[in-house]
C-alpha cells in the first residue's frame, strides 16, 4: 500500500503517529505530519488504515 500525506491539510492532531508510529511522525516545531515510509511496512497496514480513518483533516491518502 502506498501512502501520501498533504501537510497543508494537517491540523497536528497526532492521531496518525499514535496509530502507526513506524510510518508517521510529527514535526517538533508545529506537530505537522511527517511521512516516514511511503509504503506500509509488513504488519503495519492495519495501523496505517486506522491512521487514515481517524485523521480529522483527511490529510492521509492510501493507494493499493
Amino acid at each position: 500500500m502506498k501512502i501520501s500525506v498533504e501537510q497543508d491539510l494537517c491540523v497536528a492532531a497526532g492521531q496518525c503517529a499514535a496509530a502507526a508510529p513506524d510510518v508517521f511522525d510529527q514535526r517538533d516545531e508545529d506537530g505537522i505530519v511527517v511521512l516516514l515510509a511511503p509504503e506500509a511496512p509488513a504488519g503495519a497496514e492495519e495501523g496505517v488504515r486506522t491512521a487514515a480513518a481517524v485523521c480529522p483533516a483527511q490529510a492521509i491518502r492510501l493507494q493499493s
